[in-house]
């Protein structure tokens, strides 16, 4: 099949299983007892069920298109620390402050990666500092809301519908959906109807009626760049701590292609898998010279460890170092670019073929596509791209009635961008999109009604007189075509065969 490079072998070739088996077992000795020889057997030959698996969303990556705006490809570097022996050590506390022995080499790791991250970001240790421990956005989220504000205070975040996240406090009519809304009190605002940007002037008004606490900048689905100037001089007004939440345009605001959250917040916090091309696992900075609290490094890190999780993945902080790394040379400012130049061809080529775009474009790495002009929902687009090898998803567009029939798609250029292509790869791509939205709009008429049942229906089963699927499977075919040109990180695609198992829809 294939194998992804091993750190111990040679790095110039992947070994066939037979040489990985005589590998591992070379690593026991005679007297290794039963009970432990499978520690040394490799995964292919302990567990060739996971590692079909394996092969082939390792084998969908590779034929197929990844547009969604919060993933990306890591190295395979990355892939290497973050697959190492350090998944076996516990270390909770910090470096120098272990509830364990045995982790000198551990603080060391992290000591490392808290400098990686602020040298990635330009900033002043003396002025930042940073928590590396998070599991992932969320609970890195979470974990600075427990130290910022307490139980029932107030909080203000970008309103889903309108490309906020859900950490951000979001609720519906009916119920609190998440531990942001639940624990605390917390109003959405909104962007302006007409110009579908954030709407600073309703933040300030709503501010001074609802007095937050906390204002949360940032979003997941929002194209344009921030204004974080307005926003500090709300929160002064207001007396609250000000909040951003840059998971998806971290590696661009690290390249300096985006405005700088640093001059203005508190508390900036991040995913590292996004634009950020790491692993998947969260950071939390936090500015030491806080005239709010001088104790907010303390609170952070309080926060993290014990409050809201336990012992740090130590193997997932090693990839986190890796990739910083990585963010800190100056190639990482060209691949910034070209994630923005994508982003912005293909939002032209989208709109050059009549099709409307959340503020007509972009200025990050991600795509906000209104189909509602089409009559065409969110969830009818992925389906089919999802049918061709296309991996998008559904998004809710302002105004939308029902979050369950989702009236868009988010974009993003940043993983296609990882395989190598460029603004003219972005038409080819941009075109692959157009055709699928014509092939839509043909499946829903043969479909005969507008239930997406229907329509996947007709999308996957050869019916007498209907032209749908086989025009699915023209188009899948052209877009595996185009995307096996490119290589995929980590992994030798000169050995890829197609695995046994893999679905052709």
């Amino acid at each position: 099949m294939y194998r992804f490079f091993l750190p111990r072998l040679s790095r110039s070739f992947a070994p066939p299983r037979s040489q990985l088996h005589q590998f591992s077992r070379a690593m026991a000795t005679a007297s290794t007892p039963d009970i432990n020889k499978m520690l040394y057997a490799p995964l292919a030959e302990i567990d060739p069920e996971v590692q079909n698996i394996i092969d082939k969303e390792t084998w969908r990556q590779f034929t197929g298109l990844e547009l969604i705006a919060s993933e990306n490809l890591t190295s395979r570097a990355t892939m290497e620390a973050n697959g190492s022996i350090l998944t076996n050590k516990y270390s909770e506390g910090l470096p120098n402050q272990r509830y364990y022995g045995g982790n000198e080499y551990i603080d060391e790791l992290e000591v490392l990666c808290r400098k990686r991250a602020l040298e990635a970001f330009h900033l002043d240790p003396a002025k930042w500092g940073v928590n590396v421990q998070p599991y992932s956005g969320s609970t890195a989220n979470f974990a600075a809301l427990t130290a910022l504000i307490q139980p029932q205070d107030r909080l203000m975040g970008l309103g889903l519908p309108d490309g906020g996240h859900l950490t951000h406090g979001y609720y519906t009519a009916k119920k609190k959906m998440t531990a942001s809304s639940i624990y605390f009190q917390s109003l959405p605002y909104a962007i302006d109807a007409k110009t579908n940007l954030i709407d600073y002037a309703g933040i300030e008004a709503q501010a001074k009626i609802f007095k937050p606490r906390l204002i949360i900048c940032g979003a997941s689905a929002y194209p344009r760049d921030w204004d974080y100037a307005v926003l500090k001089k709300i929160t002064e007004t207001e007396g609250a701590w000000l909040m951003c939440d840059m998971a998806h345009t971290s590696g661009l605001i690290a390249a300096q292609e985006l405005n700088n959250p640093f001059e203005y917040c508190d508390v900036v916090t991040t995913t590292t898998h996004k634009t950020l091309r790491g692993p998947r696992a969260g950071l939390i900075f936090f500015r030491k010279d806080s005239p709010n609290a001088p104790d907010l490094e303390k609170r952070v890190n309080d926060a993290v460890f014990p409050a809201c999780q336990g012992g740090p993945h130590n193997n997932t902080i090693a990839g986190i170092a890796t990739a910083l790394l990585q963010v800190a040379r100056p190639e990482w400012r060209a691949y910034a670019k070209q994630v923005v130049a994508n982003a912005r061809t293909l939002a032209d080529e989208l709109v050059a073929n009549g099709h409307k775009l959340q503020t007509g474009g972009t200025d990050n790495h991600l795509v906000l596509w209104d189909l509602r002009p089409m009559g065409l929902t969110g969830s009818k687009v992925e389906k089919v791209c999802d049918l061709m090898g296309i991996t998008i998803n559904k998004n809710a567009i302002s105004g939308d009635k029902s979050a369950q029939t989702p009236g868009g798609i988010r974009l993003g250029t940043s993983a296609l961008t990882s395989r190598d292509m460029v603004e003219s790869d972005m038409k080819i791509v941009a075109g692959f999109l157009h055709r699928a939205v014509e092939l839509s709009l043909l499946l829903q008429k043969e479909a005969g009604s507008k239930k997406l049942v229907d329509f996947v229906r007709v999308a996957t089963t050869p019916e007498e007189g209907k032209v749908g699927y086989q025009k699915v499977k023209e188009l899948r075919n052209e877009v595996r075509a185009f995307a096996s040109k490119w290589p995929l990180p980590g992994v030798d695609v000169s050995v890829l065969k197609k695995p046994e198992g893999f679905l052709d829809h």
